[in-house]
């Protein structure tokens, strides 16, 4: 097959996606000339929220380990804890947030600031304290630090258990949401103010044409 033929094939395709990578570009060049903190909160902005995240991470293994009893291997149970949260966190707000939005896919402010909320609460807030019941109920179960009922009454014993472990973090999780939309909402405006700055340089070229 030869370059001419492959570029033939699925053309309308090959067009859109030529043009998706041409707007992507120059998306990002435009970015590049915006001032630093926009830059900065365009690049690393989701850090914050990634850090909650682990903050929330151990503030839930710590609320764990006191109520099932767990005193030894504090680190092995920390590190996961702060570590898994904040990866996750950040790549899941990359994937569905500031990629389509800087790469000019996601138009809707509402649908960004509700998907900034949403990945706040739901991988920033409550992910976390999920990831942190398996982890302290093992280690509970290993080390016979809180007795355990059988198979029969397990789950009721698991939903006492972390009942007053999601009160205690609901604030956390409050937190989360609030620091997910106002993400959202500066990510889109570091977005509309790329959008001017390619509207403003595209006027005066169809002035001169």
């Amino acid at each position: 097959m030869t370059g001419r033929e492959f570029l033939e094939l699925d053309s309308p395709q090959q067009r859109l996606f030529l043009e998706r990578l041409k707007r992507m570009e120059v998306i990002q060049k435009t970015l590049n000339e915006l001032p630093k903190a926009d830059q900065n909160l365009s690049n690393h902005g989701s850090y914050f929220l990634a850090a909650n995240s682990s903050l929330c991470g151990l503030a839930a293994n710590n609320f764990f380990r006191n109520i099932l009893h767990v005193r030894r291997a504090s680190f092995v149970t920390a590190l996961p804890m702060a570590v898994i949260p904040f990866l996750s966190t950040a790549a899941v707000y990359e994937v569905f947030v500031r990629e389509p939005l800087f790469s000019g896919e996601l138009n809707c402010e509402v649908c960004a600031v509700v998907r900034g909320g949403l990945i706040g609460a739901v991988v920033g807030g409550l992910y976390p304290v999920l990831l942190a019941l398996p982890v302290n109920a093992s280690l509970a179960a290993r080390y016979a630090s809180s007795p355990l009922p059988g198979k029969e009454n397990l789950l009721r014993f698991w939903l006492t258990t972390a009942q007053p472990v999601f009160r205690k973090m609901s604030l956390g999780v409050l937190i989360q949401v609030l620091t997910g939309l106002y993400l959202a909402t500066k990510h889109h405006g570091v977005y509309v103010k790329i959008l001017q700055q390619m509207n403003a340089r595209r006027d005066p070229e169809e002035l001169q044409a």
